[in-house]
């Protein structure tokens, strides 16, 4: 359950009363100080700290931290924007008491994440939690929308013994292969007994296709749960492969070529808990609402990608022919199109059904990303968008001049420009937040420049 008001001075109302309790809980468990998280513009998860007998204290007045962090990069130099970006100013965190987990693979510790205000108490415009929050709350105002969304992580398991920083993987196996799961048995099951004893509900975890990585899916929840999923499971990956002697690496890409990490996200729209993906008198079962979200999502895929794909290192990842979606197309099943229509295995009906949006990577901001992509979506149900026809097979091994028609920005420089050229997007982020990512993604694209792909891959390597 994700708390949906926004937090207030001196409280939200029984957030007092329910953290003084949960201290003495925490206590009780051997708890005893509490992470406090958010993912700044760049997709850093940063966070701050209390005792558990602060808790209370957080929940009524926040925790204070800098504004400055909206603007930080991957490697932490700062850019600015008008108003963002100087040692000037301060926020309060507030923890959302709901979403608060003990850390099993972290004892003495328990996790929330946060929403910032501003010290008069008003929203911060640069909080992404917030946007998301305003987005879900908007379509079901003006839609009757709600959604649930699920966000795929995917990782490579390292030595943590290598040199100068060096990728090397800590399974030898082949793709999807036994080897691994053996080889780093004790290492997984570990991780399922975590996201167990954290009331995360996962539905797999595999050997995937690139040296040393795997994959976990979660179960679908409402996005802001959704958002904060991403982020504890990949702090609770972090933590587990640390007691076992690992490195672990969710960055688009560990060098510059093969196959990299994704963040693949997974959106179905419902109404009085009827899903828009199934049922329909459209194709695959997709109502007219449906499709017309889905055609606002591909209108949008080239500016969304500055959000989706932030980093440069992103872009070593979105090549054709790797299932990195880089075609703005959609198909059924479909895997080296941006957008993969799920229909589900026969028998299940249509509970199963949802939209994939695979140019997705774990440097994006998780908050961001589904917040952008819903407004998307949401921008061509309102036009009744007329979907295109559907793409089949690879398009990259298309015949002539139609291979390329339609593919996405080959660069973070492209997707900033046609992010800047989105008026929709950058409308419903408002300014101050459309500036930090633009100024951020400017940032990340002047750090790297006159580096080649091997060097721009080991820039990021550990910073995700």
């Amino acid at each position: 359950m994700t708390t949906l008001a926004d937090p207030v001075p001196g409280g939200r109302p029984g957030d007092v009363e329910r953290a003084t309790a949960l201290s003495g809980e925490l206590a009780a468990r051997g708890v005893h100080g509490v992470v406090l998280a958010y993912v700044d513009t760049a997709g850093i998860t940063r966070v701050k700290t209390v005792p558990t007998a602060r808790l209370a204290s957080a929940a009524a007045w926040g925790v204070g931290m800098s504004p400055v962090f909206d603007t930080f990069l991957a490697q932490d130099a700062v850019v600015t924007t008008d108003v963002l970006g100087s040692p000037d100013g301060d926020l309060r965190l507030y923890p959302d008491l709901a979403r608060l987990v003990v850390l099993a693979a972290q004892p003495g510790w328990a996790w929330a994440p946060v929403d910032r205000i501003t010290q008069e108490g008003e929203r911060h415009p640069g909080c992404t939690r917030t946007f998301l929050r305003r987005v879900v709350a908007d379509a079901a105002d003006r839609h009757g929308l709600t959604f649930k969304a699920a966000v795929e992580i995917e990782w490579m398991f390292a030595r943590s013994d290598a040199p100068d920083d060096a990728f090397v993987p800590a399974t030898t196996g082949p793709a999807y292969g036994a080897v691994r799961q053996v080889e780093l048995g004790a290492c997984t099951a570990e991780l399922l007994a975590a996201c167990a004893a954290q009331g995360i509900d996962v539905e797999q975890v595999h050997p995937e296709y690139a040296p040393g990585q795997f994959e976990i899916s979660v179960g679908a929840a409402d996005p802001v749960a959704a958002a904060d999923l991403s982020v504890l499971v990949r702090q609770t990956i972090r933590a587990v492969a640390l007691r076992h002697g690992l490195r672990v690496s969710f960055a688009p890409a560990v060098s510059g070529r093969g196959v990299g990490n994704g963040g693949h996200v997974h959106l179905s729209a419902w109404r009085d808990g009827a899903g828009l993906y199934a049922g329909g008198e459209g194709r695959y079962g997709m109502t007219a609402e449906a499709e017309s979200f889905t055609a606002g999502l591909l209108a949008h895929l080239p500016a969304l990608t500055a959000v989706t794909a932030p980093s440069p290192a992103s872009y070593l990842r979105l090549r054709p022919s790797q299932w990195a979606g880089v075609f703005a197309a959609w198909g059924r099943e479909t895997r080296e199109t941006a957008l993969r229509v799920v229909t589900g295995t026969a028998g299940l009906g249509g509970r199963a059904a949802n939209l994939e949006i695979k140019p997705v990577d774990l440097a994006a901001n998780p908050y961001l990303a589904l917040g952008a992509l819903i407004t998307a979506g949401l921008d061509g149900l309102a036009s009744g968008a007329v979907l295109p026809g559907e793409t089949t097979g690879d398009p990259a091994l298309a015949p002539g001049a139609a291979r390329d028609a339609r593919r996405l920005p080959v660069s973070l420089a492209q997707a900033v420009d046609a992010f800047r050229a989105d008026e929709v997007l950058r409308a419903a982020l408002g300014p101050v937040l459309a500036d930090a990512v633009t100024a951020v993604r400017r940032g990340e694209i002047d750090a790297v420049d006159g580096l080649d792909d091997d060097r721009v891959a080991a820039a990021y390597r550990w910073r995700y």
